[in-house]
């Protein structure tokens, strides 16, 4: 069975959405399928028709960048137009059995555009309205964002099965009208044997870092609004009021990065916070090693509550505690007390309080830390989730495509 993927943007660009994609497609084809992967207009500026990536060909559109003049809307319309004239002459080149398409949504139109007699899933990784009010250039319930929900919504109705990371975004489409046994969670997962369990602290890093000594709570990636880093900044001074030898590292960078450093000053923290700066991919695990507790502060907002995120599955992968905001996308992959702890989202005293619980009770980690290397080994591991792709797809071949 041969599949093509319609992407957002693929390697060698680095991101959430391409380790989801890669793992995807390691699995597909271990399973002894055909994935092929194709990436639109807003994978970025090119004139290749594929590229060879880490062992995978990869087919692109084309693309020289659409006028600065030219408006947003019409900027989408254009690539969608690219999109669709490339996946047309592709198509009968590679003939595939099926289309998938992940989001965004411009991804699908063009691929339903051109699918012809082809069944088409759509797979959904996050709203894209709900991204936008994070990022600013839109608001809850604007026109934007109205429109937007009303394209997704149509692509729902329109694709011949719908797949979705989680439970939350599933339990939203299914809210919208879309059949139950259309829509299918594929949820994100680990290859535990590139997450391997943590032993031994990189003591040299320690020492330069200042760290010796120390208890350390640390955060790993990108500094979105989203994720609570500022909010977790100010609610320190309440647990260093009760745990003074705690140390915060930062370890890599993003827009909220002058902000969060701001609240350090402000608070006097320098002593407390640690930022590294984005570091090289191989040396991540260095810095895992430093960390006693890794913490995943996220706001509670439409965006987070529906979404689960892959960092704390993969903090659970190599052994490392998890302390985590309560928030709908934390609680599918956390069970407190079990595997990871969980606090009031958006509440200072109680991040301070089961912190300074967490780290009052040692004893307990060893259990907390080998359930959650369980949960990520015999649960939340790519061959299971993308083993869940098989009904999706033998129910689209049978059922065929539908207009």
């Amino acid at each position: 069975m041969r599949i093509l993927h319609i992407l957002d943007h693929s390697l060698p660009h680095q991101s959430g959405y391409v380790y989801r994609t890669m793992s995807i497609m390691a699995a597909q084809k271990a399973m002894g399928w055909e994935p092929v992967l194709f990436t639109t207009p807003r994978h970025g500026k090119g004139t290749s028709l594929a590229d060879v990536e880490d062992g995978w060909t990869i087919h692109r559109t084309p693309n020289e960048g659409a006028p600065s003049w030219l408006p947003t809307p019409f900027a989408m319309l254009r690539e969608m137009q690219q999109t669709a004239t490339r996946l047309e002459a592709l198509i009968p080149e590679v003939k595939p059995d099926i289309l998938h398409a992940h989001s965004p949504v411009l991804n699908f139109f063009p691929g339903n555009k051109a699918r012809g007699a082809l069944p088409i899933v759509y797979e959904v990784r996050a709203f894209w309205e709900d991204a936008a009010v994070d990022h600013g250039t839109t608001k809850t319930g604007s026109l934007r964002y109205r429109m937007t929900r009303a394209l997704e919504t149509r692509a729902f109705r329109k694709a011949t099965a719908v797949t979705t990371i989680c439970e939350g975004l599933r339990s939203d489409i299914a809210a919208r009208g879309i059949a139950e046994d259309k829509i299918t969670v594929i949820p994100n997962a680990v290859d535990t044997d590139k997450f391997p369990p943590i032993e031994v602290q990189d003591e040299a890093l320690a020492a330069s870092l200042g760290l010796q000594g120390k208890t350390v709570l640390g955060f790993i990636g990108s500094f979105y609004a989203y994720e609570g880093l500022e909010f977790l900044i100010r609610a320190l001074p309440r647990l260093i009021a009760r745990r003074p030898d705690v140390a915060l590292l930062l370890v890599g960078g993003g827009p909220t990065d002058a902000a969060l450093k701001a609240a350090v000053a402000d608070l006097g923290l320098e002593n407390h916070v640690i930022f590294t700066g984005r570091v090289p991919h191989s040396e991540v695990r260095r810095y895992y090693s430093l960390c006693d507790i890794m913490v995943y502060p996220r706001h509670s907002i439409r965006l987070t509550e529906t979404v689960t995120p892959l960092k704390p599955l993969e903090a659970m992968a190599m052994k490392r505690l998890v302390l985590a905001s309560d928030i709908g996308g934390h609680r599918e992959l956390i069970d407190d007390s079990r595997t990871g702890r969980l606090f009031r989202a958006d509440d200072a005293e109680s991040f301070a309080d089961v912190c300074h619980s967490l780290i009052e009770d040692r004893a307990t980690w060893p259990e907390i830390l080998a359930a959650g290397r369980d949960f990520v080994c015999n649960v939340r591991n790519w061959r299971n989730s993308v083993a869940n792709y098989a009904d999706v797809y033998a129910r689209c071949l049978n059922t065929g495509a539908k207009p």
